[in-house]
């Protein structure tokens, strides 16, 4: 039995459709079903029950047939100002599941994220002895989880395999729950639909002119492979970075998408919040060294082909879940 945590969302039930289609069907999805979306997402899914939340750890203590746990749950808001909710969801909860993954002997794989690494001028290392900054609340509050997992494995006081995924910039079908959280590929699409042009954040930053802001947009089928081999490579434990090593700018992203939907580029560069203007990311890139080094081999879509599969499987179809 498999127990996979948000698997309602966006990654989470890309994780439930691909272990679907490797045989997997004794699934537990643990999530809140508080979205149409987060329903959508499970209609096409073979899983034996949902569970809430607050009702997991009663599951667990009763049910000694999980062998995996695939942690994807989370409050993703990068704009969130209360730490308790996002530390209760995104800090304890993890530290309650590795501490039960570690007294049962079960597999845990856990989502972290590039938000750990703040603005980027420490680099994008995953090692796991470099000290970062996160700039959020949300980065903050996946930062601690890495801190305590590191520290607890360093005791040998872990699950037998452990593994905390860096997530980078990801798109791709079932993120549309997640309004404001949803990826560039999506707003831009809507956006045009709507008014006929895409807007993007001006630069504040002379090192980067409008437009040329960079992130490490990964397909999540991308982000599934990775997460495939690491179940394939039981031995392999540690915090691992999951984009593709390349930067792109967001003026590629948007020109990816007005080419698969084929129009010429209309872009609009207006100001930036104030209330994110101290804790944007001007550049992301991956350090896929780490991984690669373990003997992954990265075969993930250029951002062209990413967006195209998206835009036209997806978002311009009848059927826009995976």
């Amino acid at each position: 039995m498999i127990l996979v945590t948000g698997a309602a969302g966006f990654i989470g039930s890309n994780i439930v459709s691909s272990l679907n289609k490797r045989g997997h069907h004794n699934i537990i999805i643990c999530d809140w079903l508080d979205h149409n979306s987060k329903k959508n997402n499970l209609n096409k899914l073979i899983y034996e029950n949902i569970i809430s939340p607050e009702k997991i750890f009663k599951y667990l203590n009763k049910n000694n047939n999980i062998e995996l746990v695939i942690h994807m749950g989370a409050n993703s808001s990068t704009t969130e100002t209360n730490f308790r909710l996002i530390y209760n969801i995104n800090t304890r909860f993890s530290r309650n599941l590795w501490k039960w993954c570690t007294e049962n002997k079960v597999r845990f794989i856990y989502a972290s994220s590039a938000a750990t690494y703040g603005d980027g001028s420490k680099g994008f290392d995953d090692s796991e002895n470099k000290i970062y900054e996160p700039l959020n609340i949300y980065g903050l509050s996946k930062y601690l989880f890495d801190r305590y997992a590191i520290k607890e494995a360093k005791k040998h006081l872990c699950p037998p395999q452990w593994v905390g995924l860096k997530f980078f910039n990801v798109y791709g079908p079932n993120e549309y729950h997640k309004g404001s959280m949803q990826s560039v590929v999506k707003h831009s699409l809507d956006q045009y639909n709507k008014t006929g042009i895409v807007k993007l954040f001006k630069s504040y930053n002379d090192k980067f002119k409008n437009g040329q802001q960079t992130r490490d947009f990964i397909y999540v089928d991308d982000c599934i492979s990775l997460i495939n081999w690491f179940l394939e490579n039981k031995n392999i434990s540690g915090i691992f970075n999951c984009g593709t090593g390349v930067e792109r700018s967001f003026e590629d992203l948007v020109t990816s998408m007005f080419k698969a939907i084929n129009v010429p580029p209309k872009i609009k560069y207006i100001e930036m919040p104030e209330n994110i203007k101290n804790q944007y990311q001007y550049y992301t890139r991956a350090n896929m060294d780490k991984v690669i080094n373990k003997g992954y081999k990265i075969k993930a879509l250029t951002l062209e082909e990413g967006v195209h599969d998206y835009v036209k499987n997806y978002l311009l179809s009848n059927d826009k879940y995976k």
